[in-house]
């Protein structure tokens, strides 16, 4: 049996300010290699909340967080940062990309941070996967040269340079336009089924949401469908 990706084990989480209100509660699910699943609800139904705590972002929580069967919990912020790094890739709604470095230099960015490969090789695995991605041409631009769409494939790209486990994202289609979110989906899925990238997305879209493998529809900081 395969091992596990991630497992959320009676995750809960309160504000408290100036009263304790629980947004999140008694969070239960487990995602397997190769699953692309999407996370639907309303808006302040704890999404992203989940999502910062699943990426090891917020450990203000109460429960257990797995990554691949280790807890990530009583984690030193150091240890935390490593796992980030090797084992989670961010797509977010915004590109985040940095316009006074090229295509090529953006995605190389997170591989050069995690210090495991030679600089060649690092800028090699870039141009890798950009070419997965069909942007390969476009690696010696600046970001502030490329459409929406194709800044997103770029932000993507960049989230798959350290070989991640999963891969996260935060409305990752939510400022594209319908051809480009098709796209983006298509780049997902292709991900999932050939490479098999385990996908965790957060989204308001959900005809997007209907095509992943798997729905997990939160409503008022329950997981109430998975």
């Amino acid at each position: 049996m395969q091992e596990k990706v991630l497992e959320a084990i009676n995750i809960s989480k309160s504000f408290h300010d100036p009263i304790t209100i629980k947004v999140l509660k008694d969070i239960n699910f487990s995602l397997n290699p190769g699953e692309f699943a999407s996370i639907i609800g309303k808006s302040g139904c704890g999404k992203s909340t989940l999502l910062y705590i699943l990426s090891t972002m917020d450990t203000d929580y109460e429960g257990d967080l797995l990554i691949s069967g280790i807890n990530m919990k009583n984690k030193k912020e150091g240890e935390l940062a490593l796992v980030r790094n090797q084992k989670i890739g961010f797509v977010f709604q915004f590109h985040y990309l940095l316009n006074e470095f090229s295509v090529l230099k953006n995605v190389m960015l997170p591989g050069l941070k995690l210090n495991k490969y030679s600089e060649k090789e690092v800028e090699n695995r870039a141009y890798e996967k950009l070419k997965i991605l069909d942007i390969q041409n476009e690696a010696l631009k600046k970001p502030n040269q490329l459409s929406g769409g194709q800044k997103q494939r770029v932000a993507i790209a960049r989230a798959l340079i350290n070989d991640p486990l999963i891969i996260m994202g935060d409305e990752p289609t939510g400022n594209l336009d319908k051809k480009n979110s098709d796209i983006v989906f298509d780049i997902f899925k292709e991900l999932a089924e050939v490479y098999n990238q385990t996908l965790l997305i957060v989204t308001h879209d959900n005809e997007f949401a209907s095509k992943t493998h798997r729905i997990i529809e939160m409503e008022d900081g329950k997981i109430i469908k998975h």
